[in-house]
């Protein structure tokens, strides 16, 4: 037996040390069957390192027949395209350097040209296209801008090379309306959920007067709020000259979803309502600034140059010098003018006879008798008058005696809700615009 044994002993060996390969995966076979109900098959046949080996060697033809490649230089000529805006310190180098074009004759052409001068070179924000040769070399340069916030209109320059030379000419096109959708999601305030999803700060601020009566602004956002929009933008030879009017939006604000749509009824001036057909309008805005802070309320303070304590007439709103002030309600301006420690002034007196003072103006833009619509620019934030900075002084008065304006705003009316004969046409459109906001919620969903 023990002379068996070791021969058995010898035997293995042997084969282990002739196929360690083969052993391992018959091992492994074993320990896997028993190890949990799957199973292995060791190959019994010869282990493949002792398989003989040998290498051929073959030539195989082209494919490309011997035909050579088609040299890079040899190629057809191709034209270069190149966008970007003007600024306020361009001048013909710097401007034709940054859209990739290197042709000093050109340069020299803008430099000369009056057009061009008084149109192009040191106007900051206009869109700007070139297309040059593949040596860098200007074709024709474009630029388009609209000439004022208002018009439907654009202006657009062209510089063109024909001949040995450059011509000029200076165009004037229609603006074209289209539609955008946006999203974005609050981490820490609403202007900087919509800088970081590149959403016009125009549109931002409309965004945020919709909502004012619902939200607010500066207490009640938490972060991972979400909101979605569509707003019109007005494009010129179908690139984005300016953004315009916000048409749709949804607000989810802590769990609460606020929806809006503008509208407009034949022979109105339209307005915001809710999808359901509700008026979010309300005869007063929320404030005569599109988004500020209040820095002095309607209470007993102690008086900055006057160093006493008396009554605070109004509210103040601290804004940068030069921001808009609007009338918060249709009316016709009283008086627009200088007053001792108000400075520059502006009265208006509303159809419910209740007055209010817009106070410290660094400008006026309106004159005594003008009839103002609710919303419109009447002068800009200043220091004038007893001010020890740039704010606004607003106040509003109630038969003649000063009331807290953040109470009587607040008590304010609504408007009208959708009349019986427009409402066909606004579920039209309602309907149209619960589609666009599922599909901007759908793509702020999927770009997270």
């Amino acid at each position: 037996m023990i002379l068996a044994g070791t021969s058995v002993l010898a035997q293995l060996r042997n084969t282990l040390q002739r196929h360690p390969k083969r052993v391992t995966a018959a091992v492994a076979a074993v320990l896997l069957s028993g190890g949990g109900g799957a199973f292995a098959v060791a190959s019994l046949g010869p282990d493949p390192a002792d398989l003989p080996v040998r290498t051929l060697t073959q030539q195989v033809a082209s494919l490309a027949d011997d035909t050579p490649l088609v040299e890079l230089t040899e190629l057809q000529d191709f034209a270069l395209y190149r966008s970007d805006l003007s600024r306020a310190n361009d001048s013909a180098e710097a401007l034709l350097q940054r859209l990739g074009v290197a042709d000093p004759e050109a340069s020299a052409y803008l430099r000369s040209n009056e057009q061009v001068r008084q149109n192009l070179l040191a106007r900051g924000g206009r869109l700007i296209s070139a297309e040059a040769t593949n040596d860098h070399q200007l074709t024709r340069l474009t630029a388009r801008w609209a000439p004022d916030e208002e018009s439907s209109k654009f202006q657009r320059l062209v510089v063109e090379r024909q001949g040995k030379g450059f011509v000029t000419r200076l165009e004037t096109g229609d603006l074209v309306a289209n539609q955008r959708l946006a999203g974005g999601t609050i981490q820490s305030s609403l202007f900087a959920a919509t800088d970081a999803s590149n959403i016009p700060d125009s549109v931002a601020s409309q965004l945020a007067e919709v909502f004012n009566g619902k939200i607010d602004f500066r207490r009640s956002l938490r972060k991972n709020d979400r909101f979605t929009l569509v707003y019109e933008t007005l494009e010129a030879d179908g690139e984005p000259l300016r953004s315009g009017r916000l048409l749709s939006a949804e607000f989810n604000n802590n769990g609460s979803i606020h929806q809006a749509m503008w509208f407009q009824e034949p022979g109105t001036k339209g307005a915001y309502y809710g999808l359901d057909g509700s008026s979010l309008e309300r005869s007063y805005l929320s404030a005569p600034l599109a988004f500020s802070r209040v820095s002095s309320g309607f209470a007993m303070r102690f008086h900055p140059i006057q160093k006493t304590w008396r009554a605070h007439a109004g509210t103040d709103f601290a804004a940068p010098t030069g921001t808009a002030v609007r009338t918060v309600a249709d009316g016709v301006v009283e008086f627009a003018g200088v007053q001792n420690g108000y400075g520059n002034v502006i009265f208006v007196k509303h159809p419910d006879n209740n007055v209010t003072v817009y106070a410290h103006l660094s400008r006026i833009d309106v004159r005594r008798g003008a009839s103002v619509a609710q919303g419109t620019t009447l002068g800009a934030v200043g220091s004038t008058g007893w001010a020890t900075g740039p704010h606004l002084h607003f106040e509003v008065r109630v038969n003649g005696k000063a009331q807290d304006p953040m109470t009587v705003i607040g008590q304010a009316q609504a408007a009208r809700p959708v009349s019986a004969a427009a409402r066909a046409s606004f579920n039209r459109q309602a309907a149209q615009m619960r589609l666009a906001l599922e599909s901007a919620q759908q793509t702020l969903a999927s770009a997270e």
